[in-house]
């Protein structure tokens, strides 16, 4: 699972990186959170093909999917390409699907966030009926930290593993709870090194100086990219993680 891609930069890096990681590392199946792939706001189709082509399975997402309007019309056709699952039913798109045997599921949360659906009952809802020998893999988009732990608590033993995104900071916990549910707080992101959580440096003191809204570009001059991301072993038999490793590289790139 990949932490939340900011821009061209984090494009450029899942793309320089992931093949390569792949064959290193055996990995199976890949997971990202493509929200911010469009200039740092949303996503669109040829920035999702970007993720896709580099050996991604599943785009996840959060509160910045309806940033780009282009995207609405595609997330109802058969691409995998998720919104969160406690979006009302009425919006477009799906939160969950399985692909190549593995089940991803998208969750937003509401502390400091839009006040949607309850991502625990939606979780409660998405998992009825699915078997507990499933591989099952839950991001959950969230700003507060106590309500990303909640959730890796509240579904532990039920799904594979819970994984945070949206604050763009990896987070030092990953680990498997106690009913063997693999879990981290934040995977991190895929941006600029040389930024404020993927954004230029500059634009985000000054909104803090001023109080003033103001435009808050990805950071395009930085050469090298933090690329955050979690390995997850799963078991087969159960359904639940066997590991959860961090994996934290850079990507240096041409400006």
């Amino acid at each position: 699972m990949i932490g939340d891609v900011m821009g061209k930069p984090g494009r450029q890096a899942v793309a320089g990186l992931l093949p390569a990681l792949k064959d290193e590392l055996g990995i199976g199946f890949v997971i990202v959170n493509g929200e911010n792939t469009a200039a740092g706001r949303g996503i669109t189709e040829k920035t999702a093909n970007v993720l896709f082509e580099a050996g991604v399975d599943v785009i996840t997402s959060g509160n910045h999917i309806w940033d780009q309007r282009e995207i609405v019309p595609v997330l109802d056709q058969e691409v995998a390409i998720l919104r969160p699952a406690n979006y009302p039913p009425s919006a477009p798109g799906r939160g969950m699907m399985k692909h190549k045997g593995v089940t991803v599921l998208n969750l937003q949360g509401r502390t400091f966030m839009l006040a949607i659906d309850c991502p625990f009952r939606a979780a409660d809802a998405a998992l009825d009926g699915i078997p507990e020998s499933d591989t099952v893999i839950v991001d959950m988009h969230a700003e507060a930290t106590s309500e990303k732990v909640a959730m890796g608590r509240y579904l532990d033993g039920r799904v594979t593993a819970v994984v945070g995104t949206h604050t763009h900071v990896p987070t030092a916990d990953a680990q498997i709870l106690t009913n063997g549910t693999a879990y981290v707080t934040d995977v991190g992101m895929v941006g600029a090194k040389e930024s404020i959580i993927g954004v230029e440096i500059d634009s985000v003191i000054g909104r803090f100086l001023t109080g003033m809204p103001s435009r808050l570009p990805v950071a395009e001059k930085s050469k090298v990219v933090q690329f955050n991301a979690v390995l997850i072993e799963t078991d087969d038999s159960t359904g639940r993680a066997n590991s959860i490793t961090r994996i934290d590289r850079e990507f240096e790139r041409d400006v």
